[in-house]
């Protein structure tokens, strides 16, 4: 009877350590399988992040391309205001002479 009940005794701690294993590894996989799932939810955002900063790098280069034009085009129009002034002074300078001579710089 002793090993009636020892081998009883036996077999219920065997059954307790195979369930207990048993949760213990159904816990391990949900740990794995939601660490997984996090090393992909991570990397979606890194990815994310990666194409928002590529977009916005390529947004900066498009508005410094436009400052440039612009730029550019502000500096044709002065340039173009500087002659206009530099004309119009000569001309100025010219009619000026025209008031105050008769012409011919051999009397004047």
């Amino acid at each position: 009877m002793r090993k009636i009940v020892f081998a009883a005794a036996a077999a219920a701690a065997a059954m307790s350590l195979a369930a207990c294993s048993e949760k213990t590894q159904d816990a391990t996989e949900a740990a794995a399988s939601s660490a997984g799932d996090d090393i992909s939810d991570t990397a979606t955002d890194v990815g994310d992040a990666l194409g928002n900063a590529g977009a916005k790098a390529s947004e900066a280069a498009n508005d410094t391309a436009d400052a440039a034009k612009d730029a550019a085009k502000s500096a044709e129009k002065t340039t173009d205001d500087i002659a206009a002034d530099a004309e119009k002074a000569a001309n100025d300078v010219a009619k000026e002479l025209d008031e105050h001579t008769d012409g011919n710089p051999h009397t004047n």
